[in-house]
């Protein structure tokens, strides 16, 4: 007995949720600004206390992340420091979401 029938012509394959959202997000073209906002949102956590204190913004273009640091010798330390920063997020987020991290 056909009582529920689907007539809508979307897919019926169930897909998990976030491949359902990761798709969602290619096919708006959402994907790389979701990606930007996530390196944001969890620049404190991957920096720790220290340096998310002595952090005033973040912002990213072109695929570069600019960090603007209070702090000189912080500022100093992470710029001496940059590949292991742009590695901390490339393992976290992959290669492509940050290109170059900037200080200010």
């Amino acid at each position: 007995m056909e009582r529920y029938k689907d007539h809508t012509g979307r897919k019926k394959e169930v897909a998990p949720l976030q491949e359902a959202f990761e798709e969602l997000l290619k096919t708006y073209r959402l994907k790389d600004k979701f990606d930007e906002r996530q390196v944001i949102q969890a620049w404190p956590e991957m920096m720790g206390n220290t340096v998310a204190r002595r952090t005033e913004s973040l912002y990213v273009r072109d695929k570069k992340l600019f960090v603007k640091i209070n702090s000189g010798p912080v500022k100093k330390e992470l710029s001496m420091n940059r590949s292991k920063v742009l590695e901390l997020i490339s393992n976290r987020f992959g290669d492509e979401v940050i290109l170059e991290v900037v200080f200010l």
